[in-house]
């Protein structure tokens, strides 16, 4: 029975990673969780300078998920290297780590600062706010996307994959714009915009107003719209959005996912990474499937 998958010429012993933002590097969950069993870890966002992240309160439960704006606080590309890198490059995993920023320079200086190291690929996280186009993120505006893609690919030494936001119209046409930019893969859903107000209080119960929604609440939606970029692309599609078991995540590989990404899940059970992967195995060994790619866009 064979499990293992190539995303853009990297070979991942099974189709299951962590989402970024959900597993930080993997040094907290390494206490519930084999990270060897993992088909790959994909880091929290890195930028190139710490950022401090917005104010709180800035997690709220929502019914079926969870709203978040972080604002994806974390240490900077030098701290990320010597701390985060180095913990993952004791684990024979795949390690994936997501970059972030607020200018294309900002994108371009972190994946320069990672050409030399042990990371196996880069997933562009572009949903990031566009400060030099009045805030509006990278991936709602293709011709930015294509912009973002093909200089990042100019720099990359290791393959790109860029994660899609699934606040667009048309997330075909995302896809379609990276792949025809070089991207070698790409990622989906990012978290769709939401917002919760306390009845009681009258205000926004997140001090950003708004907040990125996952959870299992999201699934349908990310399952449509991996469908929809599988099918408008030949490069590898990594699905993710409101997985919680095998089941889950078969869906999105019958939907044309090469891969999937367990995110929000991880909060609830620090485990399911790992029962994803059995649960996985378990259908193929009782449906009589000898490898995994005999049923990735079965549908289509």
């Amino acid at each position: 029975m064979d499990m293992s998958v190539n995303i853009a010429g990297v070979r991942l012993k099974n189709p299951v990673m962590t989402a970024s933002g959900t597993f930080g590097s993997g040094m907290e969950y390494s206490e519930f969780v084999d990270l060897n069993k993992l088909g790959a870890v994909v880091t929290k966002g890195v930028s190139l300078e710490p950022w401090p992240g917005n104010p709180t309160p800035r997690v709220a439960e929502t019914y079926g998920g969870m709203l978040n704006a972080i604002g994806l606080q974390n240490p900077g590309i030098d701290t990320f290297i010597e701390r985060d890198l180095k913990f993952l490059s004791g684990f024979d995993t795949k390690v994936i780590v997501n970059v972030c920023g607020k200018t294309v320079s900002e994108y371009l200086g972190v994946v320069e600062r990672l050409a030399d190291t042990d990371a196996d690929m880069l997933e562009i996280n572009v949903s990031c706010p566009n400060v030099k186009e009045g805030a509006i993120a990278f991936g709602q505006d293709p011709k930015a996307l294509a912009d973002i893609t093909e200089q990042i690919k100019k720099k990359a030494r290791q393959p790109v994959i860029m994660k899609l936001s699934p606040n667009v119209t048309d997330i075909a046409l995302m896809a379609k714009v990276c792949e025809d930019s070089g991207a070698d893969a790409v990622s989906l859903i990012n978290t769709i915009t939401g917002m919760k107000i306390d009845v009681r209080t009258r205000k926004f119960v997140l001090a950003n107003r708004t907040g990125g929604l996952s959870g299992p609440a999201i699934k349908p939606v990310a399952v449509r719209m991996v469908y929809q970029a599988a099918s408008a692309v030949s490069i590898p599609v990594i699905g993710m959005g409101g997985i919680t078991c095998a089941e889950d995540a078969l869906e999105f590989i019958m939907a044309g996912a090469s891969a999937v990404a367990v995110g929000a899940a991880n909060f609830t059970d620090p485990y399911v990474t790992e029962k994803v992967i059995d649960g996985i195995g378990e259908y193929m060994k009782s449906n009589g499937i000898k490898d995994i790619k005999e049923i990735t866009g079965c549908v289509s």
